[in-house]
């Protein structure tokens, strides 16, 4: 519960903030005690489409579940993507994919392998299916970080 606490605090905190963040580009809330976590993501192809990058909480039952996630930005696809956001430091991971078709959705093949691009925090081994949170896993300390995810496609 108190994951989702926060995570309604800061959707508030974003609709409150107005324009100021808007001109920033990042989401989250600004404040004496949060930082700036830069993703930067390569290796995006075909450059169409939009890629969505997802933050989760350092949480076993929120990584990559449903409802599960802190922030998330859709950023238009081009070879490389960078994205902001505000956050309390703590611990956390990210999630990415290219949602080549625009439906906002992650498209799989029919026997369940991605059908788009994705990545993950760490750019852990994913050849024998999703990585833990253990592995994705990283700490944003005060002041502001930048990690780099390098997109992966199966076909």
């Amino acid at each position: 519960m108190k994951g989702r606490t926060a995570a309604i605090a800061i959707a508030a905190s974003l609709l409150a903030a107005g324009p100021a963040l808007a001109d920033q580009g990042c989401a989250g809330l600004r404040g004496p005690s949060s930082s700036k976590l830069n993703v930067l993501v390569a290796g995006v192809r075909p450059p169409k489409g939009e890629v969505a990058i997802t933050i989760y909480p350092d949480d076993r039952r929120r990584f990559l579940a449903k409802g599960g996630k802190l922030a998330r930005q859709r950023v238009r696809a081009a070879a490389s993507v960078r994205t902001c956001f505000w956050l309390p430091p703590g611990a956390y991971a990210v999630a990415v994919y290219h949602d080549q078709d625009g439906d906002r959705d992650f498209d799989r093949t029919l026997v369940g392998l991605p059908a788009e691009g994705f990545g993950f925090s760490n750019d852990p081994d994913t050849k024998t299916g999703l990585p833990s949170l253990a592995a994705v896993r990283f700490r944003l300390g005060a002041g502001e970080r930048q990690i780099s995810i390098q997109m992966k496609y199966l076909r």
